[in-house]
């Protein structure tokens, strides 16, 4: 008795191809700043979303301007999120500069955001008074903490408030076992995955990353971290890649990460 296969195989093949076409994203790690918003006027900007089917974003930008105007542009897709810098260079100095939290209070009061960052803070940084300020913001407020810093300031984030919502971004930049025993230490953190190339090669992914991905498909949200104007040209391509490697993870779990995660993470107050 002779098995056909090809017809099979052709179904597969065309499950795999429909879901990397139409898998929708949830982008949680965007800025767009004054430079970028100089460049690239927001409405070709949100043309570049679109065009990606970039169907939620979640934007900070320094300053916050270039959210407000990006959010007027395309308000279906815009998710705003709300960084304590006001100009470029002010990453290593912010958390010791008590205008932030004026600065702060002042957008609060004006404009809805769910998350407060992208802000960059390292080990014992968490400590200042600046900081210690902003958590009870977010505290108060129920907001996100989007967090680019190591694993020790990351720890004391969750001593400062245990029932936060974090968002670590580049996942720390954490090897998967790092990655994994945050996310068991913390259950209301996620990782995102802006700027991490390493889960996949030519679509597959790694195995170690694998096992994680499975062992917490709940946890990880896609960015592609626009931190230079340039880097807008890039939402399109990065959206491409992202969804050829999801595509080798079973449809839940890649459904899971390409866009559910996200949205999870936003409506989990």
């Amino acid at each position: 008795m002779k098995i056909r296969l090809l017809p099979i195989v052709a179904m597969l093949l065309f499950s795999t191809a429909a879901l990397a076409v139409e898998l929708p994203i949830f982008d949680a790690h965007i800025h767009y700043s004054h430079d970028a918003v100089e460049l690239v006027p927001p409405e070709e900007v949100a043309k570049i979303l679109r065009d990606a089917g970039i169907k939620k974003a979640l934007v900070s930008s320094s300053d916050d301007d270039g959210t407000q105007k990006l959010k007027a542009a395309a308000p279906e897709i815009i998710v705003p999120a709300l960084r304590p810098y006001r100009r470029r260079g002010e990453l290593g100095t912010w958390m010791h500069d008590p205008t932030v939290i004026d600065y702060l209070n002042a957008r609060l009061s004006e404009f809805d955001y769910e998350a407060i960052g992208e802000f960059h803070a390292y080990g014992n940084d968490i400590e200042t008074p600046v900081i210690q300020q902003m958590i009870g913001m977010a505290r108060d407020r129920n907001l996100i903490l989007h967090h680019h810093g190591d694993r020790e300031a990351l720890d004391l984030i969750f001593d400062t408030w245990p029932e936060a919502r974090v968002l670590w971004a580049h996942s720390g930049f954490e090897g998967p076992q790092g990655i994994a025993d945050a996310l068991e230490t913390y259950p209301r953190l996620w990782s995102d995955l802006a700027l991490r190339s390493g889960m996949a090669s030519l679509g597959a992914v790694r195995e170690d990353w694998r096992e994680l991905f499975m062992a917490y498909p709940d946890r990880f949200v896609l960015g592609t971290d626009t931190f230079a104007p340039e880097r807008w040209y890039y939402v399109g391509s990065h959206a491409e890649t992202s969804r050829n490697w999801l595509a080798d993870l079973p449809d839940d779990v890649a459904r899971k990460i390409a866009f559910e995660n996200a949205e999870a993470m936003i409506d989990s107050k």
